[in-house]
């Protein structure tokens, strides 16, 4: 009988040994986390103001040559909180948090009266253009870039630095002006994305803001009203475990606030319901067969708008998904 009963505690613990072996295993694998309390949207955008109005990133991080739109609507203030608009805008983005969800996103609201056609000014933190032509520049990410990109490039990601490339394309605003944007995105697609954003320059389809994701983005508090048209952020599929498009820099989503993901009762932007009316047209939508969508296929990219479900209207990709 005693040997039995010692045969059973020694089969136990080797039982128990091996379980938390396979633990510790799995523990030191490196794999891409779920969507944080600040959710992106479609992964590479927030649904906050940060990084844009919300929080500015930090003092001396901005791109050198940054500036506000002389004598226009959107001021900063010198505490360096969230900008706000004036009346060509009247909506102060970034500047109310929402009630969170059980699943960490945002309640989603009634878009307000000032966003159900939204036309808000661009903040310019590049110089314009000069003389207002297109122009577009693609550079390997340099120190001062990758120090701006913070937490949303770390080791472990599934594309190393040296295979992406900083890549800054002018756009028009929905103040009319000329912008200047900036992105990164893969090597391979670089000069692909260049030639989309020039279509859409000559065809003067409007785009509120372009500038990169930062590590403030990732855990901002949602507000619901981001409109921040971004590539790369290396971070999973949303409700997923597999790596993004986006931690590739193989996607784009472009005015999420006019194009809105949907899954169920989710959207994001969580106060960007009025724009699942795709009838009623306004600008910076996009539409099947329009300049944008004609742009992206020419380059081979397909658009998440075609997806039955989820309903990715913003997302554009390399890979398909």
């Amino acid at each position: 009988m005693r040997a039995n009963h010692l045969t059973r505690v020694l089969r136990f613990c080797t039982v128990v040994l091996l379980i938390s072996a396979v633990l510790a295993a799995c523990a030191g694998s490196p794999q891409p986390g779920p969507p944080g309390s600040g959710p992106p949207v479609g992964e590479a955008t927030s649904s906050s103001g940060t990084g844009a109005r919300g929080n500015p990133q930090p003092p001396g991080s901005e791109p050198p040559g940054a500036t506000e739109p002389p004598g226009g609507p959107t001021t900063r203030p010198p505490d360096g909180g969230p900008a706000t608009t004036g009346p060509a805008g009247g909506w102060r983005v970034g500047a109310r948090p929402l009630p969170l969800r059980p699943d960490g996103f945002g309640k989603v609201l009634p878009t307000p009266a000032a966003l159900r056609d939204r036309r808000l000014p661009t903040l310019d933190r590049l110089p314009p253009p000069p003389g207002g032509r297109f122009r577009s520049s693609i550079r390997p990410v340099s120190p001062a870039v990758r120090a701006r990109m913070g937490t949303t490039w770390k080791p472990g990601c599934p594309v190393g630095l040296a295979d992406l490339r900083d890549v800054t394309v002018s756009f028009r605003g929905f103040d009319g002006r000329a912008h200047t944007g900036e992105l990164v995105v893969h090597r391979r697609v670089a000069a692909g994305v260049v030639s989309v954003f020039a279509r859409l320059y000559r065809a003067r389809f409007p785009i509120e803001e372009m500038r990169l994701v930062t590590g403030a983005d990732l855990t901002a508090r949602p507000t619901g009203d981001g409109n921040n048209t971004a590539a790369f952020v290396c971070r999973a599929a949303r409700k997923q475990t597999r790596w993004s498009a986006h931690a590739y820099g193989l996607a784009i989503d472009v005015d999420p606030f006019q194009n809105p993901y949907q899954r169920g009762d989710l959207v994001l932007p969580e106060l960007a319901s009025a724009y699942l009316d795709r009838g009623d047209r306004r600008p910076g939508m996009i539409h099947p067969g329009d300049v944008v969508t004609t742009a992206f296929a020419a380059i081979g990219w397909t658009w998440g708008g075609t997806w039955r479900t989820p309903k990715d209207l913003m997302h554009f990709s390399a890979t398909g998904g």
